[in-house]
């Protein structure tokens, strides 16, 4: 054990004395072989443009939706209207009640799953769609300038 650098005057030993310790030394580590790293392509730094967010409006909203069905129908606006109105509140309560849907041409739904928030519920849904039918319907609904669409 080591000894104390100071040695008490009365015989005794100080509650309170201190004594000198020799720092540790750190083993040294060997060395690695960095002639197998990778080289720098280049070694001086370059500037990365900043990144700008992409924000793609492709969103179909309910006054397009009016306007497409209308257009493709060939119905007045005020008759297609309360129509599809009715159909996005039935189509809603079913996905609500996680109904699949199986709703062609549009294709067939299924709830995946589902998530109460605050402000309403977060539904991951799966759709396939059959894309011979989808051509077949955008192809028959297209009207020709000599009159209805041919088969």
């Amino acid at each position: 054990m080591p000894t104390s650098s100071k040695t008490p005057k009365s015989g005794a030993t100080k509650a309170g004395a201190t004594t000198k310790v020799a720092a540790p030394v750190a083993k040294s580590f060997t060395k690695v072989d960095t002639s197998k790293a990778p080289a720098s392509s280049s070694s001086a730094p370059s500037v990365v443009e900043a990144l700008s967010p992409v924000v793609l409006s492709n969103e179909l909203r309910k006054k397009e939706l009016f306007d497409l069905v209308v257009a493709r129908s060939g119905m007045k606006k005020k008759d297609v209207k309360p129509v599809v109105e009715a159909m996005l509140a039935v189509l809603g309560d079913a996905l609500a009640e996680q109904r699949e849907l199986n709703l062609q041409p549009l294709g067939k739904m299924k709830v995946q799953r589902g998530k109460e928030l605050p402000d309403g519920r977060a539904l991951v849904l799966k759709l396939r769609q059959k894309t011979a039918k989808l051509n077949e319907v955008s192809r028959d609904a297209t009207p020709t300038k000599t009159g209805p669409a041919v088969k």
